[in-house]
């Protein structure tokens, strides 16, 4: 049990660090579009959160599940802001004829 614990924590920890630096990598020109296509696996996470709440396994599982749901949700609603906000910048505006 202990061992599994440790292990998760592990992959935790060095999930964070490698999160970070790929994350830093990417220029500041492909952050929104990569938000825009991140936003579908965010919502397989939603779903799978979910599944993880609605499980009804003990008090502890439970509400894990919902604090997954809610920062998946937010998540997914943040992305989809940002992507709209993007998409915005491109539409052009109407001429104004006098």
């Amino acid at each position: 049990m202990l061992e599994t614990w440790m292990v998760s924590v592990y992959i935790f920890v060095l999930a964070t660090f490698v999160g970070i630096e790929v994350i830093s990598k990417v220029p500041p020109l492909l952050h929104t579009p990569l938000m825009s296509g991140s936003n579908a696996i965010s919502g397989i996470t939603l779903v799978g959160s979910l599944i993880a709440a609605g499980e009804g396994h003990g008090g502890l599982s439970v509400f894990l599940g919902l604090i997954a749901v809610i920062f998946a949700t937010i998540n997914v609603v943040g992305g989809f802001l940002v992507t709209d906000r993007m998409l915005k910048m491109f539409r052009k505006e109407p001429s104004k004829k006098n």
